[in-house]
């Protein structure tokens, strides 16, 4: 923590993970498609999210009494409208503020909350399943790990990344923003160094192969307890 000359302490931002998501959104760096705000083709291209919503939906329908799901990350919410109504509250959560004002104007369901949070400094709500769809693959090792040190307090973690096809060196560092450690062979292996999460049960519930995208599109399943 840096002291300013008067002795009074300046307290310094963690990260500049904020600035560098709404930049993103501000200058369409994830692409147009006529909208103040797109979340890419990861939230839009169809082979890509056909089969993530179709997965989720029979996964949050096969609990007698629905569950409270947290979706980090939410983005311009093309996705998530789709599973609302399969829940019991889904609380949509992303670190933009335009885009989460954007959200709550435009999807309306009683059992649907947003929230402009940084998930890596904030408090996360309570709920029982988390979703992290496209996001830590943004985000530094140092973010990610704060991230995860919050996801004990949920019974089940979704977790969707792009990683490459094939082995690969796990979690190489990044600066957060717009790239993903794609760009140098990497990806996330939660379970891997430095992280080392704990998880009860581990399941892989859908991996994509694009042909115009390098890498594959998986998503795991994690019980924690």
């Amino acid at each position: 923590m840096k002291k300013k000359e008067n002795g009074t302490k300046k307290i310094k931002k963690p990260w500049p993970t904020k600035d560098a998501m709404e930049q993103v959104y501000k200058m369409k760096l994830w692409g147009d498609n006529e909208s103040h705000f797109y979340s890419g083709v990861g939230s839009h291209h169809s082979e890509i999210v056909n089969p993530y919503i179709d997965v989720l939906k029979s996964f949050l329908t096969s609990f007698k009494n629905p569950l409270t799901v947290c979706d980090l990350g939410c983005g311009d919410f093309n996705v998530g409208k789709e599973l609302v109504k399969h829940t019991k509250k889904y609380v949509a959560i992303d670190i933009v503020t335009d885009l989460i004002k954007h959200n709550k104007e435009t999807f309306k369901e009683e059992n649907l909350e947003f929230h402009c949070l940084d998930i890596a400094v904030d408090d996360l709500p309570s709920g029982d399943c988390v979703l992290l769809r496209q996001v830590l693959q943004h985000l530094s090792n140092a973010e990610v790990q704060s991230i995860i040190s919050k996801l004990t307090n949920f019974k089940y973690v979704i977790l969707t990344e792009h990683i490459p096809e094939g082995d690969f060196v796990a979690n190489k560092d990044i600066i957060s923003g717009q790239g993903i450690r794609l760009k140098k062979q990497s990806g996330l292996n939660l379970l891997a160094s430095p992280f080392n999460f704990k998880v009860k049960e581990e399941k892989q519930l859908l991996s994509v192969i694009l042909n115009d995208c390098n890498g594959v599109i998986e998503t795991t399943f994690y019980r924690l307890f």
